[in-house]
């Protein structure tokens, strides 16, 4: 079987239980990077063999991992942070593996884009998960389909391009839309920042941003619609 276990993405009291006791007693641990996750399961008391698996080997590493897997070894897939396959290899494996008839099993647990969304105070019956934009080719027209939706629309973004995603924000729909960037998540300097677009530019232009950050947006308004 190919456990899908997510890990904590700030507090590391946000390990669930059953995550620990599955990568316990699996085989074989696949990890975007050892040495993050050599210290995660260091600090849990975990003593299994690590695979890479990222996105840069991830479909050379196919066949061997699911040769290992129809021969009866138990596979557990995890990220750096948060639940994989959200904006983190994983999706190409688990279509392998269904595929191939082989149980897949996907633990709840830890991942940015949710916390975020909720505590933002924006809309949350409808919202749409776009992720992380292309950084070059393909931006300008995902952009341009973002301007057509009404729901709250959730993106990831770096620290180091925040400023230039606001000012897209700006430019695409409108600077009366209302921005909430939250980072550091479940970590000691959590912070969620909510105000229209110009105003959340200004704060980050004087105030940098550090760690991992999700970037929710107020959904358009319809005529007539009051801002909830």
């Amino acid at each position: 079987m190919l456990y899908i276990v997510p890990t904590p993405i700030g507090n590391l009291e946000d390990m669930t239980f059953r995550a620990i006791n599955v990568l316990n007693s699996c085989d074989v641990v696949l990890t975007e990077d050892t040495r993050t996750s050599g210290k995660l399961l260091k600090h849990f008391n975990i003593d299994k063999p690590m695979w890479a698996f990222h996105a840069f080997n991830e479909h050379k590493a196919l066949k061997s991992i699911i040769d290992h897997l129809q021969q009866g070894k138990n596979i557990a897939l995890i990220s750096d942070a948060g639940t994989p396959g959200i904006s983190d290899p994983g999706f190409l494996l688990v279509r392998e593996c269904v595929a191939n008839g082989i149980k897949v099993s996907c633990l709840p647990g830890a991942t940015a884009f949710v916390p975020a969304l909720v505590s933002s105070g924006m809309t949350t019956d409808k919202f749409y998960f776009e992720g992380f934009l292309p950084h070059k080719k393909g931006r300008q027209t995902r952009w341009k389909y973002l301007t057509t939706l009404d729901v709250t629309i959730v993106l990831y973004e770096s620290p180091h391009r925040l400023v230039k995603c606001l000012e897209e924000i700006k430019t695409y729909l409108g600077e009366d839309r209302r921005v909430c960037v939250a980072r550091e998540i479940s970590k000691m300097f959590e912070e969620f920042y909510t105000s229209d677009v110009n105003d959340v530019i200004s704060h980050y232009t004087k105030t940098p941003a550090k760690g991992e950050i999700v970037v929710i947006i107020e959904g358009k308004l319809k005529p007539g619609k009051e801002t909830e």
